[in-house]
């Protein structure tokens, strides 16, 4: 499932920064109840993109709990680290959005709320 995914900025470069968090072979594998759990959140993105990408929405912006920032992450690459995840135990090293912009994203909350209401609507027709 690679082919997902961006490729890696540092890919075969001697000096990769993420040399130091060790091989790929070293990460433990999700649980049944964390890979469950990135499913949901895969099949979630999907319905999110749906519904959102044509409404001009470029993707989603999470807050980071490790650096306190919030990150912006398209459609494609959300797909593709929670992919990553599910298959080999952590995302693959990428590169943040270049100077986003905030109008374009929404947040986790908004989205549900989105789907939610275009189901309520669907539901009371």
């Amino acid at each position: 499932m690679l082919e997902d995914v961006p490729r890696d900025p540092f890919a075969d470069d001697p000096d990769d920064p993420a040399a130091e968090l060790g091989s790929a072979d070293d990460v433990e594998p999700l649980t049944l109840a964390e890979r469950d759990e990135a499913l949901t959140d895969l099949a979630d993105v999907e319905v999110f993109r749906s519904l959102l990408e044509p409404q001009g929405v470029l993707g989603l912006v999470l807050d980071c709990p490790e650096c306190g920032e919030q990150h912006y992450f398209d459609w494609d690459l959300l797909r593709g680290n929670l992919r990553q995840m599910i298959d080999n135990g952590r995302p693959q090293v990428h590169e943040p959005a270049f100077q986003p912009d905030p109008s374009d994203y929404v947040s986790w909350e908004y989205a549900r709320g989105y789907v939610d209401g275009v189901i309520d609507t669907e539901e009371s027709r």
